[in-house]
């Protein structure tokens, strides 16, 4: 069963995303932010890391450059909702710093499937 993280502040988002991802056969874990998901991450091995890229304390970015630290190989799908630039170009420069797929928010249950399809291969059977 491939094991994910989430990383995202946004309580009910993170909720909704776990369970989908749990409705796919997946093993989620979460951490509400860049420092508590990179500690996490140093403890469990994980198939793929999601984080939101706008967080208060450790952002996405740096973040994704951590876990890259720790693991060069790291699955990372990096998420935004924009802030005062738009989502595209944190997506980008997550792209840039090794993020493997990216998703705007919102993105439909289809996107998310699609997403971690190309990164993790096809989806387990439920």
């Amino acid at each position: 069963m491939p094991r994910i993280l989430i990383i995202d502040d946004d309580v009910p988002f993170r909720s909704v995303l776990k369970a989908s991802l749990e409705e796919m056969g997946h093993y989620v874990r979460e951490a509400k932010n860049g420092d508590e998901g990179v500690a996490l991450y140093r403890h469990e091995p994980f198939d793929l890391v999601m984080t939101d890229l706008i967080m208060p304390g450790k952002e996405g970015i740096e973040t994704i450059m951590d876990l890259r630290r720790i693991n060069p190989g790291v699955k990372v799908i990096a998420m935004s909702g924009g802030g005062r630039v738009t989502s595209v170009d944190y997506l980008q420069i997550a792209k840039q710093v090794g993020a493997k797929q990216v998703l705007a928010k919102p993105f439909l249950y289809e996107e998310l499937r699609a997403a971690v399809g190309v990164v993790l291969g096809p989806p387990p059977e439920v």
